[in-house]
């Protein structure tokens, strides 16, 4: 994440949990200020296992053109997201879904706790004190507006975590053919007994639905839950995405899921 030092301490990531399955689509944090390219590692990135029309290994994609942050009336960078508390309260079949932004300190013993369950921790790797997940989000809030960290309500009760950005200014447009004004989505479940029985393809849906329908700039939605993690990657499907690949990240291989503005969303 972007507003970290330049060359953060390595990171160990564990591949496997027990227990219930928060819907987390990536191991590493997400910019929340100027664009910062992967560290290099010795494996090479590719795309493999690609969908009928997904970029071939090897092949120089059209669609990798990061557009520049557009600026703001006193010359700074404009909110990239127009602000996801913004989108307003969305109808779900499990009730009045909201996201709002983050608030330090008030949000942060909540997030803690929820990055402290076992089953979060494996993925997201942010158990430890409070310290650790405020110097997750605090970039996050300071940054340009690319990544927005979020909590979820539902029924006026807040039960999930979320990170909303571009992903055609994040690392990972790297790795895939990104068109500008992608927009990726991080989720985790935060109470377990949230976990299990589809809530979050049902929030996942809904909320897709609200982005592609406020946001005309933006064709697609992205995400890339790692390809071992069986539970978030059919919440993607059952939300409507499609599996269009499998990337070779630096952390993970993951699969790209994408839904598409253009490709009717399965029920």
């Amino acid at each position: 994440m972007q507003g970290q030092p330049a060359h953060p301490p390595p990171r160990h990531g564990r591949t496997g949990r027990a227990g219930g399955d928060p819907v987390r689509l990536c191991h590493r944090p997400q910019p929340g200020g100027g664009y910062r390219p992967l560290r290099p590692r010795r494996r090479r990135c590719r795309v493999t296992t690609p969908h009928p029309g997904a970029a071939q290994p090897g092949a120089a994609p059209a669609e990798t053109a990061r557009p520049e942050a557009a600026a703001g009336p006193e010359g700074g960078p404009a909110e990239l997201l127009d602000g996801p508390d913004r989108w307003g309260v969305i109808a779900t079949a499990a009730g009045a879904f909201r996201l709002r932004p983050v608030r330090l300190p008030a949000d942060l013993p909540l997030l803690t706790a929820w990055m402290n369950d076992p089953a979060v921790a494996a993925f997201w790797e942010l158990d430890g004190p409070p310290e650790t997940t405020e110097r997750h989000l605090r970039p996050q809030l300071t940054g340009d507006g690319r990544s927005v960290p979020c909590v979820g309500t539902l029924g006026g009760r807040p039960m999930s975590y979320w990170e909303i950005y571009r992903a055609d200014l994040d690392p990972l447009a790297l790795h895939y053919p990104a068109r500008p004004y992608d927009i990726g989505i991080h989720l985790l479940l935060g109470p377990a007994e949230s976990r299990g029985r589809g809530l979050g393809a049902v929030l996942l849906r809904a909320l897709t639905d609200r982005i592609l329908r406020t946001r005309p700039d933006c064709t697609r939605v992205v995400a890339e839950p790692d390809v071992r993690n069986a539970a978030s990657v059919a919440a993607f499907r059952r939300a409507g995405f499609h599996h269009a690949a499998d990337l070779d990240l630096p952390d993970k291989r993951a699969a790209l899921m994408i839904r598409d503005r253009d490709r009717p969303a399965p029920r």
